[in-house]
């Protein structure tokens, strides 16, 4: 009896270890499934020719990691990190022989993400530093670079007809830049969408307005990039007008999805060169190639410089031309991809050509 009474003990004791192994197991499980990591590693080859001798062939890298935390079901706390330090619209950083590596990569390390999203219904609010959420179509980046993050409050809405972005943001002043007033933007933005058949067309506007640019010093290193000024400070303000339309459908041509484009971005706040336009095209030719193309026209003051395409001509405004790039799923985690520019710069319209060569490694 003994035996019995203590094997049955015994069976219990094993039981609830078992149990609360499983509990903490589950609770690890579970806490472990609330953080969300990825990053990717960019090599560069690029060559760059402008006029009749200023040529620049150079190798580049950028580094970019994110990890994000569920706290609950309706908050979200992001956090990445990037290669580019003291660049607001880039994280490449260019390979030379005489540094060491601390230089090319913990020196040149930046916050490049961190908010708080709180999301309720179709809606959400992010407070602080957030990765990019206003809508281009086919990622235009007429008016906002892919790099360029937000610092402020903002606020999205997402139905199936109805997208609306507005909030109020600061221009970040990096290091050695800080000298000047502070220069902040409002942000509003609305897209409807309809579907037909298999087509989506997607038609929308927005307005960004830049409060005291005018009579202001530069915020960065990028300079003025080419928007008006007298040598020290900004001599035009910028209210920009967006107005576009975007075709797109998953099944055009034997099942390859196709888009396209139109965008126009308007200065209200200047008086002259304050238009610009591109259009674009983008197909996906075999599920492991995506081709694009664009056509681009911006006048000096179109578009807040600082903020817009870095590598486009050059970065900034005052050109037009095309590009065209390809992106190539080479394996699992690794893309190739190959950018194109043909430009002309200014109204001497100097000859600007660009190309660039990637080997994108995903984690």
């Amino acid at each position: 009896m003994k035996k019995i009474a203590l094997s049955m003990v015994a069976i219990v004791s094993a039981t609830i270890v078992s149990a609360d192994a499983n509990l903490k197991q589950k609770e690890q499980s579970s806490f472990f499934e609330k953080i969300h990591t990825k990053g990717d590693m960019r090599l560069r080859y690029e060559t760059i020719e402008k006029g009749e001798s200023s040529n620049k062939y150079r190798t580049r890298y950028r580094f970019r990691y994110n990890l994000d935390v569920d706290v609950t079901d309706e908050i979200l706390v992001e956090s990445a990190i990037s290669s580019g330090r003291y660049n607001p619209t880039s994280g490449n950083v260019s390979f030379k022989d005489d540094d060491n590596w601390a230089d090319y990569f913990v020196d040149e390390l930046k916050m490049d993400i961190a908010d708080i999203k709180y999301s309720f219904g179709n809606s959400w609010i992010r407070a602080g530093k957030s990765k990019h959420h206003i809508y281009r179509p086919i990622k235009t980046q007429l008016i906002w670079d892919n790099d360029i993050r937000l610092e402020g409050l903002n606020y999205g809405y997402k139905s199936d007809e109805h997208m609306i972005r507005f909030g109020v943001n600061r221009v970040h002043r990096e290091s050695g830049y800080k000298t000047g007033d502070d220069i902040h933007i409002l942000v509003a933005q609305y897209v409807n969408t309809q579907k037909i058949n298999d087509a989506k067309l997607n038609f929308g506007g927005g307005y960004y307005y830049y409060d005291d640019v005018k009579g202001n010093t530069v915020q960065s290193k990028n300079k003025f990039k080419q928007n008006s000024n007298d040598g020290s400070v900004y001599t035009e303000d910028y209210g920009i007008l967006e107005l576009f339309g975007e075709y797109q459908n998953k099944d055009l041509m034997i099942g390859m999805p196709f888009k396209a484009a139109f965008t126009l971005a308007y200065n209200t706040l200047a008086d002259d060169d304050n238009l610009g336009y591109d259009l674009s095209v983008e197909l996906k030719a075999t599920e492991k190639l995506k081709l694009a193309a664009t056509y681009r026209d911006i006048d000096k003051d179109a578009v807040y410089g600082a903020h817009n395409d870095s590598d486009f001509s050059g970065g900034g405004t005052d050109s037009s031309g095309y590009y065209i790039k390809g992106k190539y799923k080479f394996a699992k985690n690794v893309d190739l991809g190959a950018w194109l520019n043909w430009s002309k710069l200014g109204d001497a319209e100097t000859d600007y050509h660009r190309v660039q060569l990637d080997t994108i490694l995903k984690f």
